[in-house]
């Protein structure tokens, strides 16, 4: 798969839809400079080599990203690396979220699940997609994750 709108195609009819949003609310809120790609087989918001020549530590081939999101069996995901990143940012992220779903928050480090499509809470998905410019995550990806 080469493409975010091919990934979108393949989605099974009752995840379509929450994906679709999320995606929508992601690109409506995330800062200028990240780009839309597939990687890791989902779509994803990376910091283009243009702008972090150095890339992803683990595989600098790789651009440095920091949202992804992905179908999965039972639930929808979405991977931000600023909250594995950032205990402040996950701290946020933690008292917001009752306020803002019933549901209870079911995540492991930098991943959120959500098994019921129509208890994802867009907005604070957005908030969180605002809150991490290009060049304040670079900062904290070198700080959190390279060896210096």
């Amino acid at each position: 798969m080469s493409s975010v709108n091919e990934y979108f195609e393949t989605l099974p009819e009752e995840r379509k839809a929450a994906m679709e949003e999320l995606r929508k609310v992601i690109n409506k809120n995330i800062p200028k400079g990240y780009e839309e790609v597939i990687n890791y087989k989902m779509p994803s918001w990376v910091v283009p080599h243009s702008l972090y020549p150095a890339g992803y530590h683990c595989d600098p081939k790789l651009p440095l990203s920091l949202i992804g999101i992905v179908s999965q069996k039972n639930f929808i995901a979405m991977h931000h690396l600023g909250i594995y990143a950032s205990p402040e940012l996950l701290q946020w992220f933690v008292d917001e979220y009752p306020k803002h779903s019933t549901a209870k928050l079911d995540m492991g480090k930098g991943c959120i699940r959500f098994k019921k499509m129509d208890q994802i809470p867009y907005k604070l998905i957005g908030e969180l997609a605002k809150k991490m410019p290009v060049k304040d995550w670079v900062t904290l990806y070198e700080k959190a994750f390279t060896k210096r």
